[in-house]
């Protein structure tokens, strides 16, 4: 009987691995949660590790392994996080996903400040509007004051609209003098009167 020539199965040790593109290898090609939660935190320690956490969470769809990216990425110094790439996470049809990035970054706590800042502004409208929703999602310490900053000049309604529906939820009963002016300022767009209303209303209680 003819013998069978061995096959040779290349093993990666979990303590083996020499850089990062082997932790993603290894996480690829195991089957167990342990390996691939070894896989993952083991890709912190290497350059871009983090930005390739995050950059995960744009198409996984497994709740145990987005809960253990975001545990991973909720301890990172937010002065080294991936921030950015986290504030995009905002933007996946998976609310699932969302909220987890939304406790990520409420972990970071000031160190986002700066990153909302540059979205707020910046010339492009959308980025405002971005910049907005994660205000008001993430419950910044500053967010009522920036939103009424903006407010104060913004000259785009979608944006500024937007920030009204905010202000509705965290603005002050200061707010509303501002927030009666912008029906001058915008005198053609019926929603705007709406909106505003609809605002002050909630705001008064």
């Amino acid at each position: 009987m003819a013998l069978k020539k061995a096959t040779h199965v290349e093993v990666i040790e979990k303590d083996k691995f020499e850089n990062l593109n082997d932790a993603v290898d290894f996480f690829d090609n195991s089957q167990s949660l342990d390996d691939k939660s070894y896989a993952l935190n083991q890709m912190g320690s290497y350059e871009g590790g983090y930005q390739k956490l995050a950059e995960m969470l744009h198409h996984e769809e497994d709740h145990a392994l987005i809960d253990i990216i975001g545990m991973i990425l909720s301890g990172v110094d937010g002065e080294t996080a991936p921030i950015d790439e986290i504030l995009t996470l905002l933007t996946r049809e998976n609310p699932y996903v969302r909220n987890q990035a939304i406790s990520i970054l409420q972990d970071y706590g000031n160190a986002i400040k700066y990153y909302i800042v540059k979205y707020l502004i910046g010339d492009d409208r959308d980025l405002r509007i971005f910049a907005i929703n994660v205000l008001g999602d993430v419950a910044f310490s500053e967010s009522r004051d920036m939103m009424v900053e903006l407010l104060e000049d913004e000259t785009d309604v979608n944006v500024a609209m937007t920030a009204v529906d905010y202000l509705g939820e965290i603005g002050l009963e200061e707010d509303v003098v501002l927030l009666e002016s912008l029906k001058n300022r915008f005198p053609n767009e019926f929603y705007v009167s709406f909106a505003v209303d609809t605002a002050v209303n909630a705001i008064k209680g």
